[in-house]
Parts: structure tokens; sequence; C-alpha cells
């Protein structure tokens, strides 16, 4: 699913349908795969969400390449529609938060405020990434480069060696199937139920396709599954059945 759509649908005055989400389990514990890209975790009432890339326009923009000023606004928003519907106790964003060490300096007051406002009342942690490793500046919550949390472990880029248990983002993935008489790509979760690795949140981010040789090792193929980002729900699709 793109961002665009993502955008036009956190936007939608449209009830949310449970079974639009997808289930599974992480080293034994229960997840919600949301269509928006976001995994809740309702033993701990936790949200987890990864590469937001906030102020990827303005980054480029600092180095002289124009983009569309407008994905900082469309990902705040996506992100306010689904802690509005889990309402969480924890959220967790897991690295690349900002597009560069400075964004979260620069942040608008406008985009700021809004954050303070979605994380009232909550514990809001910030894992540390590639492209922010410094933290995020005068927001709410902590920063941390990985943090041990409820069975899970929570960290930016996914080991190289299998860790039971762990959640990190930073690869992006995303999956091809073959649908009527054309393929179909969309962004994914990609879990062997031992560990996950998170799709991008932001929306002016691209994906990493399940069988790209960065990902590979990560996980038992036999045991791989895709959640996909659908227009109107998330797709489950075993591993052997994708195309690449």
């Amino acid at each position: 699913m793109t961002g665009r759509t993502r955008f036009a649908m956190a936007t939608a005055d449209i009830a949310f349908n449970p079974a639009a989400a997808s289930r599974t389990t992480i080293a034994g514990v229960e997840a919600v795969c949301d269509p928006f890209g976001a995994l809740f975790l309702p033993g701990t009432r936790t949200l987890v969400v990864s590469d937001l890339h906030l102020e990827k326009g303005a980054a480029f923009a600092r180095r002289g390449s124009l983009l569309p000023p407008y994905d900082t606004l469309a990902t705040l928003t996506i992100l306010d529609a689904v802690i509005a519907r889990y309402d969480p106790h924890v959220v967790i964003s897991l690295g690349d938060n900002f597009h560069d060490r400075v964004g979260s300096a620069l942040l608008p007051d406008l985009f700021r405020d809004r954050i303070v406002a979605m994380a009232r009342g909550r514990d809001w942690i910030w894992i540390n990434g590639n492209h922010d490793p410094d933290g995020a500046a005068g927001l709410p919550g902590i920063s941390a480069d990985e943090l041990h949390f409820a069975g899970l472990a929570f960290r930016h880029e996914p080991t190289e060696v299998a860790v039971v248990g762990e959640v990190a983002g930073h690869l992006h993935p995303s999956a091809t199937v073959r649908r009527r008489d054309k393929s179909v790509r969309r962004a994914c979760f990609a879990t062997d139920g031992a560990r996950m690795v998170m799709p991008a949140f932001g929306v002016m981010s691209g994906g990493l396709d399940l069988r790209h040789r960065a990902l590979a090792g990560l996980f038992d193929r036999q045991s791989l599954v895709a959640h996909m980002l659908g227009r109107d729900r998330v797709y489950v699709v075993r591993f052997g059945n994708l195309i690449g």
C-alpha cells in the first residue's frame, strides 16, 4: 500500500474493521499487524512503528534536492489514527524516526505539538537508528539504542545471527505476489514466528524485497510469512508463494 493510500485511509471517516488486521505471534507473544503498518501487542497495550523518517523532505531540501514537503504531516496523521485506534500504554518507534541527525531539533512547532499531544499519558521510546543515532531532541519520551520489554528485544537493525524475540526495522521489507495478470508489490511485516522485521511507516519510504540478499539468513524461510499491507486489509502470504 502506498503512503498516499494510507494517508487517505487515515483521514477518511471510516469505521475500522478488526478483520482488516492480521494476527501472529513473535516468540510466543501475541501481535496484531495493522493495515497502516503498525504492530500492536495486546498483552501490554504496546504499539510499535518503525522508520518514520520524519522531515525527509526537509532533509533533502537542506541538501538542495526539493521533494514535496508534506511527508511529516502525512506520516503523523497516520500515526495519530493508529494511536486513536488502539489507545496504547506504550509506543515504541524503532529508529530512523527522523531522516537525519538534525531533524528532531529543527522540527517545526506545529509537528512537535502534535507529537506531544499523541504522547500525553503514554510511555514513549525512541529507538536510535542509523539516520538519527543521537536520539530525539526536545520530544516526550526517552531515547535508547535498544529495548528489552515484554519478552521481546526491540532494535533498529536486525542482528545477523537469529535472535528469538527480536523486533527490528531498517530494511523496509516488501513482498510481491501475482494477482490475475499482473504482479503486486506491497510493504509487509516479515516474520517466521521467532523474530519480525517491520515495514517502514513513513509515507516517503521505499521497500526491499524479501528475496533481496540483505534479508538472506534472517529467517527460517520454511516458516517465513509476509503480512502484506493491502488497500483494505492485511494479506498473509507464505514466502514460498511470493515472486521475486
